[in-house]
């Protein structure tokens, strides 16, 4: 457990012992070899290691639970891990968890919503292999084009359906706006 909490002050904030914030946790991507802000293995890690008392950030308590979880206690079993990090390993129980994990840790303080432009960036790192590019594309677009203030921030039920939308209709290329029930 030494280790463990070694590595934990390694990142831990300045400020605050007991908390790791966004700068801890571009720090330990560092270490891994991994850019945070791509890589999506860096919210897996931290959804395994149970990060979810506040948004982005991982406390000491929360950090050593999961390590021992996960039996790393170095840098080095951290990167034997990367791999087992891939999304493309959880079943869509999981998915579904972990995709409402990184709408949680993405908040922002005390949001409730996030904010379109991250969701525009978030959703394609986070669905990339489990939606089609171009549905991701088209949402990305609608989100950046909309003038609409009721879309410049995004509830955590509109996160949640979008990906039940793309499970439910995996295919809307056959779409007729004109055919549906709009009045």
């Amino acid at each position: 457990e030494d280790t463990i909490v070694k590595m934990f002050s390694d990142i831990a904030d300045e400020d605050d012992p007991y908390v790791a914030g966004m700068e801890g946790i571009s720090k330990l991507s560092d270490e891994l070899g991994i850019d945070p802000l791509e890589d999506i293995r860096i919210l897996v890690l931290l959804w395994k290691l149970g990060a979810n008392e506040k948004p982005a950030q991982i406390g000491k308590e929360e950090w050593k639970k999961g390590c021992t979880k996960l039996q790393v206690d170095s840098i080095k079993k951290f990167q034997a891990l990367l791999p087992a990090l891939d999304t493309g390993f959880l079943d869509r129980t999981e998915f579904r968890d972990f995709y409402k994990f990184c709408f949680q840790f993405n908040r922002q303080g005390t949001h409730r919503t996030l904010d379109k432009d991250l969701v525009s960036a978030l959703c394609p790192m986070v669905l990339k292999d489990r939606v089609a590019s171009n549905r991701l594309t088209t949402f990305s677009d609608f989100l950046g084009e909309t003038k609409d203030e009721s879309y410049s921030r995004i509830t955590l039920d509109q996160w949640m359906s979008f990906l039940d939308f793309c499970y439910e209709v995996e295919d809307i290329a056959d779409f007729d706006e004109s055919m549906s029930a709009w009045p």
